[in-house]
């Protein structure tokens, strides 16, 4: 028997003795403040709680080790300090997607216990054993300054009273919930009877599955029912573009990845399913797995899939590129290399689904839901009324989370069962299982004249898309037309390719494709500059794009292009810095490329004090419910106290992914559709009188086309770009001093928001450009720890300042852009070409290392 106190209440314990403290506050005492993130790594500190007055752990805390201990939640925090807490996170942005956050209040809670006025670099040194994806740590030691002049002063944490609407620093949507733990994660969610999933991966890359035995697994006590491929009573392999993912994959064929699911598990607790899974033996013929893009193309290769093994080739021309090179008085020419990296949003992938009358209810954290809905109908054989998705707000997803991954493999138990089943996973199999960034091999030549402008550019690229489809082509044919960056270049001559393998998928990431081209494009820009001797400011200045000049596709910009504008915002710094480096950006808003791009919206009067709106994205960190509710308060004038937002497949508001930065342009868009009808209604009505009225609103940008089209139509590869120029200053020792981001956003909708979505940007691309790396070898993933993953930490950010810079967009809401992405797209060429200005090396493939 073990007794402890739980936030002062006396309790036993005779379970299992080795198991984590985490496991038994979430599992047996309920305590959802305390996360999940990577258990048993101790890598993100999601898990941390007090022990006997000092913070650990909980993921690796045996219960045994808890003997006559003291634990401390969030929970059991005094309320003042819990007040301070939410209000300062809140009020600072210090929370994004926010699951994270429980974790580091609660360390700083202790922190401040005892350094109620800690500095920046205190916070960031106690900060050493958690993990942020989303906010770059800056706005997170605001906050917890904020908390602690609050706490120190006994003053409460002050609301901002400007108005609520576009412009205004409006607290982020249900955050201070979110901030003490109290928002329900999908990992959080239970429902009575349910039953708890499990997963069987792939042992090899590349491998015929000969016979698969449950028979052990089956008689696992506890164990509900074992799933194979043949349980599967609709359409077996769906996919985003192509349906050629397998939810099972059966006796007889080949896996494609590590990740590949052979089996799934229902059982009454999630320790049972995992042990289950790992019972299920599974017979292979081994075969030699296809590791790189040119041994996928190489002749005579295996067939990773019936179509061959190149997923897609996207071209861009335009001008004449042999002709123009004759022209040139300065060429470079090199090959630049990225790597796949993880996305390391902080909360791994979870489903909970419960069976309905006709169908199943599907609780879902994923980037699409209404893609959820079709993806499951197929693969169930129902009608998509009969699934029914609602989006629970998830703790990062930044493109990993657009692919179904768990979601499938839930529904499917759930409905053959007909009984609730929640599917976790961990943070290995995660790594595992969903797709990464591609790494991208860039042939590139540059050209420019004696004067300095530029001519012409030749690309070849070649992109591991891994096992599957997920949106593969789609990034490489963004690379593509991203492949000029933010100038104006008029003879181009690109190809990119998406080359299947037996690696982990890549798919969508934070960038899509612009990240890697901008990577080589103004590191070649950078060479031109030394061999031609030209400023480098002023030769990007005189490049750039403005109204009338063309991207790489062919498209002429007519409104709201804002490279100068940011060239000139940096302009003095980078000037007065004896070590820096500079690169500009761009990045498309909207899908575009020939795919419409639609947002919907409805509003329905519940009450005279509630109305509820509904869109289709998806909550994610980026704000995309706060910008919703700004906009509808720009249009009414009604106060934002009075709304709830929700996403939920059977109101019928469709959209597609949450990516290509275009959530907030869309909802923005369709908000103010919305709004039209119920602005009408209240110049004759008091809103109490429109109880139970519905107002729907629809944005639809369906005049784009593909790269490489042909015909007489403009050439329109997006309906909106946003754009952005970074320095990075570094100190003596050629360490990164600081940066500076300046960012075109059309219209800044709400500058804290907008300045976290940046901060957190320039974060994910310093780790980047030099620590991050997710290596393979041999099809197998090197580590699936989170800890390798090099994510960077507190401690190892260096400060990054954010101008605002607004040139109007002709079709976003109120002017806006989008700023998702754009964030990180200038900022390992910028680390690039600082480190150059440092020590005159050049490096040309990520990560990079910073030594001489």
């Amino acid at each position: 028997m073990i007794n402890l106190t739980l936030n002062g209440e006396c309790l036993q314990y005779s379970g299992d003795p080795d198991l984590s403290l985490m496991q038994y506050l979430r599992s047996e005492r309920g305590v959802i403040s305390v996360k999940d993130g990577c258990s048993p790594q101790a890598a993100c500190g999601c898990c941390a709680v007090e022990l006997n007055g000092k913070v650990v752990l909980s993921c690796v805390i045996a219960m045994q080790k808890v003997t006559d201990g003291e634990v401390r939640t969030l929970e059991g925090v005094d309320e003042s300090v819990r007040s301070a807490l939410a209000g300062s996170f809140a009020q600072c942005g210090g929370a994004q997607c926010a699951f994270c956050i429980p974790g580091i209040a609660m360390r700083a809670q202790h922190l401040l216990a005892s350094n109620p006025d800690p500095s920046d670099d205190e916070i960031r040194i106690s900060l050493n054993q958690h993990l942020c994806r989303c906010t770059g740590y800056q706005k997170i030691i605001e906050s917890i300054q904020m908390a602690g002049e609050s706490i120190r002063t006994g003053t409460p944490i002050p609301i901002n009273q400007e108005h609520a609407g576009i412009g205004a620093r409006l607290r982020k949507y249900d955050i201070e919930d979110s901030v003490l733990g109290m928002r329900p994660y999908v990992a959080d969610l239970e429902v009575e009877g349910m039953l708890h999933g499990a997963v069987r991966l792939s042992d090899h890359p590349r491998a015929r599955v000969i016979s698969i035995n449950t028979s052990k697994a089956e008689s696992l006590q506890g164990v509900e029912r074992v799933f194979l491929a043949k349980d599967v009573p609709g359409q077996r392999s769906v996919g985003l573009i192509v349906p050629d993912w397998p939810l099972l994959v059966a006796e007889g064929e080949i896996t494609r990845y590590v990740g590949d699911v052979i089996a799934c598990i229902a059982a009454s607790t999630r320790l049972i399913a995992t042990e289950a899974a790992g019972l299920i033996e599974i017979e292979y013929e081994i075969l030699e797995p296809i590791c790189d893009v040119f041994q996928g193309i190489a002749e005579g290769a295996p067939q990773i899939h019936e179509s061959g093994n190149i997923l897609g080739v996207s071209r861009a021309n335009k001008g004449n590129t042999d002709k123009a090179f004759d022209e040139c008085a300065h060429v470079v020419e090199h090959t630049y290399t990225t790597q796949r990296i993880e996305h390391a949003f902080l909360e791994t992938e979870a489903c909970l689904v419960e069976p309905t009358k006709d169908g199943v209810k599907v609780y879902s954290q994923s980037q699409g839901v209404y893609e959820d809905r079709r993806q499951i109908a197929l693969l169930l054989q129902l009608e998509e009324k009969q699934v029914d998705v609602e989006l629970v707000p998830n703790g990062g997803g930044f493109g990993g989370k657009e692919d179904l991954c768990v979601q499938g493999h839930a529904a499917l138990m759930a409905y053959l069962l007909g009984t609730p089943v929640k599917l976790e996973i961990s943070r290995d199999e995660s790594i595992r299982m969903h797709p990464k960034r591609h790494p991208i091999h860039m042939e590139y030549k540059l050209g420019c004249s004696a004067d300095g402008r530029l001519i012409a550019l030749k690309s070849r690229m070649f992109g591991d898309t891994g096992a599957y489809a997920s949106v593969g082509m789609k990034v490489l044919e963004r690379a593509c037309g991203h492949a000029t960056g933010a100038y104006d270049v008029p003879n181009v001559d690109i190809e990119a390719t998406a080359v299947y393998t037996n690696n982990v998928p890549c798919g969508a990431m934070r960038g899509f494709g612009a990240n890697q081209a901008n990577f080589a494009m103004e590191c070649a820009v950078d060479e031109l500059c030394e061999i031609g001797e030209f400023d480098r400011w002023q030769f990007r200045y005189d490049n750039a794009l403005t109204e009338g000049s063309s991207t790489a596709t062919g498209q002429i910009l007519a409104s709201g292009v804002g490279v100068r504008s940011t060239l000139d915002a940096v302009k003095k710094q980078f000037n007065d810095a004896e070590n820096a480096g500079i690169a500009c950006g761009l990045k498309n808003t909207g899908i575009g490329n020939g795919m419409a791009d639609i947002g919907t919206a409805r509003l329905i009067i519940k009450a005279h004090d509630h109305i509820e709106l509904h869109h289709g994205w998806t909550e994610m960190g980026q704000g995309v419910h706060t910008m919703a509710i700004q906009s509808f308060c720009e249009e009414t004038g009604l106060p934002p106290e009075i709304v709830s937002v929700h996403v939920q497949t059977s109101y019928e508001t469709p959209c597609g992914m949450t990516t290509a930065s275009r959530a907030t342009s869309l909802v923005g868009n369709s908000v103010i559709e919305a709004c039209k009808g119920l602005k009408a209604d209240l110049v004759e009505h008091e809103l109490a009188d429109l109880v139970g009225r519905e107002y729907f609103g629809e944005w639809i940008c369906d005049w784009t086309n593909k790269p490489g089209k042909s015909g007489d139509d403009p050439i329109c590869t997006h309906y909106s770009y946003s754009y952005a120029t970074q320095v990075v200053i570094l100190d003596l020792a050629g360490e990164i001093e600081r940066i500076v981001a300046a960012h075109d956003a059309g219209r800044v909708m709400n500058p804290t928001l907008f300045e976290g979505q940046i901060e957190g940007a320039v974060h994910m691309g310093l780790g980047y450009a030099l620590t991050e790396n997710l290596v393979m070898e041999g099809g197998h993933l090197k580590s699936t720890r989170l800890r390798k993953c090099g994510i960077l930490r507190a401690r190892d950010t260096p400060k990054i300042e954010v101008i605002g810079v607004e040139c109007p967009d002709e079709f976003g809401p109120y002017g806006a852009k989008g700023v998702g992405e754009i964030g990180l797209v200038p900022t390992a060429p910028a680390v690039a070409n600082a480190l150059y200005a440092h020590d005159g090396i050049r490096r040309r493939s990520l990560p990079m290392n910073t030594k001489s």
